[in-house]
């Protein structure tokens, strides 16, 4: 259950300043890679703070307006072309870096989603297995990030209506991989995922 026992116990060692990290975005076939910074306030956590895939669209976004208006946050991005040329972990944890270079203070702890932790970290960290739904902080950042790489997905989607990605937010679900076959890629499309990548092989066998 999401709480907040991993920050109390960090404050209780003398953080003040704890940063939740959570990053989304690292499977879709399209689109950047978001993450996200938050430290929450420990007198304002707003209920309900639970991993971002659990709540519905609604709900994610009244807890993300909540979030953004009482909490220290702040968010980073990879573009497509940063995941083509590094590969998608290590734009992950640029993406990681670039939103805890954008806090207005510096955090002195961080709680990081996941087994692993992104190289020149500012300050002390902790990896948190499945830490969107133990950490509130974590939880929180992972809100964040969802609801803005799903709005930015949004603003794709009128760009490129055919791949659906207003509701796949750049899945490989049928519908994308159909579009697809059928339009074949767009500039927002990351060539080195297997599905791209195997249809831009097809159409240089095709035109050449």
């Amino acid at each position: 259950m999401c709480d907040d026992a991993l920050e109390l116990a960090l404050r209780r060692d003398g953080a003040r300043w704890i940063a939740g990290v959570d990053e989304v975005g690292r499977g879709p076939l399209a689109g950047p890679v978001v993450a996200a910074a938050v430290m929450l306030d420990p007198a304002c956590i707003p209920e309900g703070l639970d991993d971002s895939k659990k709540l519905t669209p609604m709900r994610r976004a009244e807890l993300s307006a909540r979030i953004r208006a009482c909490a220290v946050f702040a968010i980073g991005r990879a573009t497509v072309e940063e995941i083509d040329r590094l590969n998608i972990l290590q734009a992950t944890f640029l993406a990681m870096r670039r939103a805890l270079a954008a806090l207005p203070r510096p955090p002195d702890r961080l709680l990081i989603d996941g087994n692993r932790l992104p190289p020149a970290l500012p300050c002390r960290a902790d990896a948190v297995v499945g830490g969107d739904a133990l950490s509130v902080s974590i939880a929180a950042a992972s809100i964040v990030a969802k609801t803005d790489r799903d709005a930015r997905m949004v603003d794709l989607a009128q760009q490129h209506p055919a791949y659906g990605w207003d509701r796949n937010a750049g899945y490989g679900t049928p519908q994308h991989l159909l579009a697809l076959k059928r339009h074949g890629c767009t500039p927002h499309h990351r060539r080195s995922f297997r599905p791209v990548h195997n249809i831009l092989y097809q159409e240089d066998i095709v035109t050449s």
